[in-house]
């Protein structure tokens, strides 16, 4: 298994994606939450080390569909990904790289989009990771800023912070989540921002491979005027 905070000298030490980066904060705000979505999600992995994955969703309010297709190549110290996004308009390529050592991260992405036929994305990352305790930050096209910070509390409960801001406006996003096991096979999340958006989430593993998520979310400010969304996921890995 890949061992973060030693050299890389260690056999299979092999950082995470570039779309996995703060993937441990982020996954404490979105994994257990599916508003106005009915998803579905599919993974596997061959023999060789090769993984791919596809996913489909639905939104309830517009009707969107999306699909997508993801490819990675992995060795020591390095992680190389090619994924290509499905869409009416044209396909987008999107390429990335991320290279570790002793715990410190750093990636490099971009995006191709077909249908302007022009790079539409520079994406920097840089990160560090050890034990119960992770920090990302990252520059998105030089415009967007964004850090988080992830800790497990204790073996039931993790949390996680995250910050972004965006230059040229006032725009600052600010959240707070936590994740509690309540046992082997299920779990609740919660989480709640600066604009007062409050998120209820239960997972329960039906059998192993096969997850199911229920959710909600709730306008703090406007409890009483509707709008709350709810929301279903089902994911399958094999």
């Amino acid at each position: 298994m890949a061992t973060y905070g030693q050299s890389c000298t260690r056999p299979m030490c092999i950082p995470p994606s570039y779309a996995d980066l703060g993937k441990a904060a982020r996954d404490i705000f979105n994994k257990g939450f599916s508003f106005g979505l009915v998803k579905l999600d599919v993974k596997t992995k061959s023999c060789s080390g090769v993984e791919f994955s596809t996913s489909g969703s639905s939104n309830t309010d517009t009707g969107k569909k999306s699909g997508k297709i993801k490819s990675s190549y992995k060795r020591e110290c390095i992680n190389l990904g090619c994924d290509v996004d499905f869409d009416f308009a044209g396909p987008a390529i999107r390429g990335s790289a991320v290279f570790g050592y002793e715990g410190w991260l750093a990636g490099y992405q971009m995006t191709f989009d077909s249908a302007k036929s022009k790079l539409t994305r520079n994406n920097f990352a840089v990160g560090y990771r050890t034990g119960d305790f992770q920090l990302h930050t990252n520059v998105n096209d030089g415009t967007e800023f964004g850090g988080s910070i992830y800790q497990k509390v204790c073996e039931d409960l993790d949390t996680s912070v995250n910050l972004a801001w965006t230059s040229g406006t006032n725009c600052t996003r600010f959240g707070i989540a936590a994740k509690y096991k309540l046992d082997p096979t299920a779990s609740i999340s919660a989480k709640v921002n600066n604009s007062s958006l409050i998120g209820v989430g239960y997972t329960q593993t039906l059998r192993p491979g096969v997850k199911l998520t229920l959710s909600a979310l709730v306008d703090g400010k406007s409890i009483n005027a509707g709008g709350h969304k709810l929301g279903l996921a089902l994911e399958l890995e094999a």
